[in-house]
């Protein structure tokens, strides 16, 4: 029996395909070189222990950071948490419980700050520009004595509207306040930002960079010999210098390494290549009158967030589902069917809102058929 075609995913920013050659080294480690990292008596441990160090190396030559500033984790998802909550009690030792984040963020940032806000810190929430990002003047307002911690996107995951981080160090040049960024989206796409000094927590992800789910890693950037203060949330084992215990999923290491390796070389023909793969999809559903959502300036090469004007985002899916997957939020909150925090945050009517859909792709993805696309919209439409 012939198996069934499948539509062209273009949800990357949910979940990445696997990169071939990060397959095969994951593959290899599961199958092969099967040792414990912690495992200090034979070569099995031996061989596992080097590997992770030099994805160790990998990553941090991505990030311009040093070896030891590389713990890894299950994702982004636990490295906010570690970053935020990790960080509380030096704040309530010192008298600094003001934390500032923004309206745009993954709720892996927005639950964990919610949770300190619980246990008597402020928190201060940047409004959203309608183009979907934050302006350094907002920050600046927002700044005080007691700011402990400035949690703020790379780049989002609904619309890919990149934030200013640069600018936002400029901000914080003279002020004490640590700042992290949750990198999830922008990290092996546009690492420029990320390796900027003064930024003290970097949280990334390897399923968004075509390497496995389920690892990641927290950037512990030193201030000169100073690292972050932060404290663990598990214990037992004290692997990660202590902030991250448990046995090391050695193969999802090797397979982040050999991403974030593979981002820093490629990164500008896979950007160029998804610039092109964009040109062709406004093109493709330019008769359907699509309103994106997002300064466009802003906005990496890989990502659209737009609204089909006269269309419910539900009923586009359904139409185009032999053809296309796409989405219409964030895989992490999709099963609420809530409207978009981050699209309300940059003032979109409700009509919009139920309209918009999440176009994400990468330097894999084939073509699409548009004409078809467009027709299937327009049957229904």
């Amino acid at each position: 029996m012939a198996s069934k075609l499948m539509p062209v995913y273009l949800d990357c920013n949910a979940t990445s395909p696997m990169e071939p050659a990060v397959q095969d080294a994951v593959l290899r480690f599961m199958a092969e070189e099967y040792g414990n990292a912690g495992s200090r008596t034979h070569e099995y441990g031996n061989i596992a222990k080097q590997a992770v160090q030099r994805a160790r190396d990998q990553v941090a030559a991505a990030l311009a950071v040093e070896r030891d500033e590389v713990i890894f984790t299950s994702g982004a998802t636990e490295s906010n948490n570690l970053a935020i909550l990790g960080m509380a009690p030096f704040g309530e030792q010192h008298e600094r419980r003001h934390i500032i984040t923004t309206a745009l963020e993954h709720k892996a940032v927005l639950e964990p700050i919610e949770a300190l806000r619980n246990r008597g810190f402020h928190v201060t929430v940047l409004p959203s520009e309608p183009g979907g990002y934050i302006t350094p003047d907002s920050l600046k307002a927002a700044l005080r004595a007691d700011t402990l911690l400035v949690s703020v996107m790379h780049v989002n995951n609904e619309t890919g509207v990149e934030q200013p981080i640069n600018e936002f160090c400029g901000v914080l040049a003279d002020h004490p306040a640590y700042f992290h960024v949750d990198a999830a989206q922008g990290f092996g796409k546009h690492n420029s930002p990320l390796r900027h000094h003064r930024v003290d927590l970097i949280s990334i992800s390897a399923h968004k960079i075509y390497a496995p789910k389920g690892v990641g890693a927290l950037i512990t950037r030193r201030r000169g010999y100073d690292r972050p203060p932060l404290v663990p949330l598990t214990f037992g084992g004290g692997q990660e210098r202590g902030l991250r215990p448990g046995t090391l999923p050695v193969p999802l290491i090797v397979g982040l390494g050999l991403a974030a390796d593979l981002a820093t070389k490629h990164g500008s023909a896979r950007q160029q290549t998804c610039a092109a793969f964009r040109e062709r999809v406004l093109r493709g559903i330019a008769p359907l009158g699509p309103q994106c959502n997002g300064d466009p300036e802003r906005v990496l090469p890989h990502v659209l967030n737009l609204a089909i004007p006269g269309l419910d985002a539900e009923a586009f899916m359904v139409a185009t589902k032999e053809l296309i997957a796409v989405s219409n939020g964030s895989a992490c909150t999709s099963q609420s069917y809530q409207p978009s925090h981050v699209l309300k945050a940059m003032g979109l009517s409700e009509e919009r809102m139920q309209s918009s859909l999440r176009f994400s792709w990468c330097h894999m993805t084939p073509d699409v058929d548009w004409d078809e696309v467009v027709k299937a919209v327009e049957r229904v439409r």
